[in-house]
């Protein structure tokens, strides 16, 4: 630790997000950067704490002191060579984790101030990327071949590490382009999807195949292969059904994030296939991420209004004591895409549409009470009766997905990821691929699962 008092002298600083006015006219990403002497003086925060319960926090098992030291003395290729021992792809979780490390980060506690291990994290692989430290390694081949059935976070993680191990690894992918979640889930504003073409390239490079535009039958799985691993995600999103959820301009939020990000990507689609916002009001239901990045992108399709509705009450603000330090803070996230515009509502239920023409024009919902369950379990919903209805020209549904139902799976066939957990976040899934990856291995070395 260089400098063991630095917390109490250098302020916490974000990079922050691009001003508004200029973000919502295009799609690049809206976070910022910071130069590198001010990355070093953060770096320099971190306490190097006996127990760091950033590491404890970190579904990866990253070493945020270790990798914050070495940034902080200048030493980027052993910051990069730390934090890549334990994340296989940082630039991701860089952008898009929500930083499970620091909600639990000593000086969060002290002074609601942790340390920016993530922007520290996504500098780091930057820099390694622009200075030639992320080269294609080659490792020696063990005879064995390995499917990995869909290429989200998950199943990069276990293509991965697999072929690390010395095994021949497929990478079958249903659709056009290599990344699931991160490629057709994710708005470019947050993540530009040349860094999934940047870190895939190394990847091929490194011996790991990828078939795109391949959909795999779970009941007939491609032969020639000693081990599965099924990564597909959790594709089915949580419906609506209530009266009129038959009208024109109802749609799943992942069908109005998917197809953005293709237009981006340069492909076409037909005035009655193209979902946007422009000159619309929106109504977005759902209160979490995935509501958020709808939010967003109908900014930047140029919508009229955009209001986000979610069931659940509004959390607390600054501080929830029911979930205390270190654990991941139950509170109100106000993210980029909101700061943008959006007016949300918390204990609404959506009772039925209202349409015109055959085609949206409102949602009535109703204001709903949670009471503490007798039992102390979950709290119990009671509508309240008073209803009212609001102005939708387009309405997204984003309010979560099922978890698949698998079929009988043989021995050999493992699962990693939202398949295995249910919808999670992306780090979650890379640490799934790990733990997927280990057990492909000890099932080929051992024949035990």
């Amino acid at each position: 630790m260089g400098n063991p008092k630095a917390f109490l002298t250098i302020p916490r600083q974000e990079a922050g997000y691009r001003p508004v006015h200029d973000r919502i006219s295009d799609y690049g990403e809206v976070e910022q950067t910071l130069n590198t002497s001010e990355r070093k003086l953060q770096a320099s925060r971190c306490m190097d704490c006996g127990v760091p319960f950033c590491h404890w926090a970190c579904p990866l098992g990253n070493r945020p002191p270790e990798f914050q030291d070495a940034l902080f003395r200048g030493r980027w290729a052993e910051a990069y060579q730390l934090l890549t021992e334990t994340n296989d792809f940082p630039e991701f979780t860089g952008r898009i984790c929500p930083a499970l490390c620091e909600k639990s980060c000593v000086l969060n506690l002290s002074m609601e101030a942790p340390v920016t291990i993530r922007e520290n994290e996504a500098a780091i692989i930057e820099a390694a990327f622009r200075e030639g430290l992320v080269k294609p390694r080659h490792y020696k081949r063990n005879g064995k071949r390995v499917a990995v059935i869909g290429s989200g976070p998950a199943g990069l993680s276990v293509a991965n590490r697999l072929n690390r191990l010395g095994y021949a690894v497929t990478v079958f992918e249903k659709l056009e382009y290599v990344g699931g979640l991160l490629r057709f889930g994710i708005p470019n504003f947050k993540l530009h999807k040349p860094i999934i073409d940047r870190r895939v390239r190394v990847m091929e490079e490194e011996g790991i195949t990828f078939e795109v535009n391949h959909a795999v039958d779970l009941d007939q799985l491609p032969e020639g292969f000693d081990a599965y691993c099924l990564c597909t995600g959790t594709p089915q999103a949580r419906d609506l059904n209530i009266p009129g959820r038959d009208l024109a301009g109802i749609h799943f939020a992942m069908e109005m994030l998917a197809q953005q990000n293709r237009v981006l990507a340069g492909q076409t689609f037909p005035d009655e296939e193209r979902i946007t916002a422009r000159g619309k009001h929106v109504l977005v239901i759902g209160g979490g991420d995935t509501g958020s990045d709808c939010i967003g992108t109908s900014n930047r399709q140029g919508a009229l209004s955009v209001t986000q509705i979610e069931i659940m009450p509004k959390p607390p603000v600054g501080y929830n004591p029911a979930t205390p330090w270190p654990q991941w803070p139950i509170v109100l996230k106000t993210s980029s895409s909101h700061e943008e515009g959006c007016e949300r509502r918390w204990s609404l239920s959506s009772t039925r549409f209202i349409g015109e023409n055959g085609r949206v024009c409102g949602v009535e919902v109703e204001e709903v009470e949670w009471l503490p369950a007798p039992d102390g379990g979950r709290p119990q919903m009671r509508p309240t009766g008073r209803k009212e209805i609001l102005k939708a020209d387009l309405v997204l549904l984003a309010m979560g997905f099922l978890r698949p139902q698998l079929p009988a799976l043989p021995e050999n066939v493992f699962v990693a990821g939202d398949v295995a957990t249910g919808a999670s976040l992306v780090v979650k899934c890379i640490a799934s691929g790990h733990r997927a990856a280990e057990e492909i291995d000890r099932y080929c070395t051992t024949g035990e699962r």
